[in-house]
């Protein structure tokens, strides 16, 4: 049977056409991409609860900001370019500094957007949310784990962004799965080292783990969803325990969830550890797959880094 994929960004539109026939106070915003985010679907059933806002997404996130102080929730829709990077100050001002109840929903983030290049490649919007005090950030690794962090956004009160995908990816949760904001998820125990992955390069990270077992290296590999709050006690622990650290990520070095790993172990455990994901280096052109292999963000690319790591 072939393995199901499904790109985070539909998960979303999912999530969001089942809490719908739930909850009443919650209104959807887009710019102009309706298609793209995958929001389409959201405002052909709900229509009298979808506002487009054209290709204004400053604008937008005031919108948004309004609209929450009289207590709607608003899930605002747009690519990660535009929203962590275009709409910053509105983000910031608005919304992180009165500390509203908004939810940003940034499709097309990191380098598997692909062929649209280094301009709409986000690979900084981590660093600059989690720079913006009392901003919840998380990035989840497949469908299901989306759609149970949709639903979590909405119960927690204060802003939130989270990061999905346009890529296709494989599911490997149930739908048992029970999903805390803030909290790790060890997917593969280990001694040796510990593999710390979020987003689309979960899967690639415990695939990973599961060929260096076969060689006698044993990796525990954690998904960290939640990239602040960081589940610090998880980190430490597996710092403590296996003596050795890997960040994996579809997002550049600097500032995303490998320095947020790097300086936790700094101020409470100092452990050895490497840091994969995009080097200090625009994307370009490309299909996605060739992207992720060409940073060595591959199962095969994890391992051989891991490896090297290791016996280093």
């Amino acid at each position: 049977m072939a393995e199901k994929k499904i790109a985070t960004r539909d998960s979303y539109a999912a999530a969001l056409l089942e809490l719908a026939a739930e909850k009443k106070d919650f209104l959807v915003f887009d710019a102009d991409l309706a298609s793209a985010t995958r929001t389409a679907k959201f405002k052909a059933a709900h229509p009298e609860r979808f506002i487009d806002c054209s290709i204004a997404e400053a604008n937008m996130m005031g919108m948004a900001a309004g609209l929450s102080t009289m207590g709607v929730v608003p899930f605002v829709s747009t690519f990660a370019m535009f929203a962590a990077g275009r709409a910053y100050e509105q983000v910031r001002n608005s919304v992180g500094y009165p500390h509203l109840n908004v939810k940003i929903a940034a499709t097309h983030g990191g380098i598997s957007v692909g062929a649209d290049g280094a301009t709409h490649q986000c690979n900084e919007d981590f660093a600059l949310m989690r720079t913006i005090p009392g901003m919840t950030v998380m990035c989840p690794s497949d469908d299901v784990e989306a759609r149970k962090m949709i639903r979590a956004a909405y119960e927690l009160e204060g802003p939130v962004y989270m990061r999905f995908g346009r890529l296709a990816i494989p599911v490997f949760h149930e739908e048992s799965y029970d999903f805390q904001i803030g909290r790790g998820e060890v997917l593969q125990d280990g001694t040796d080292v510990a593999i710390l992955a979020n987003g689309i390069l979960v899967r690639a990270a415990l695939e990973a783990g599961k060929s260096l077992a076969s060689e006698g290296i044993h990796a525990r590999v954690i998904n960290l969803a939640t990239i602040k709050p960081l589940d610090t006690e998880c980190v430490l622990a597996a710092a403590r325990e296996c003596g050795r650290i890997v960040t994996v990520e579809e997002h550049s070095i600097l500032g995303g969830l490998g320095e947020a790993v790097a300086a936790a172990l700094a101020e409470h455990h100092p452990t050895p550890m490497k840091r994969m994901g995009i080097p200090d280096v625009y994307g370009h052109s490309a299909a996605a797959d060739e992207l992720l292999e060409e940073f060595h963000l591959t199962a095969e690319g994890i391992a051989d880094t891991v490896r090297s790591f290791v016996k280093a």
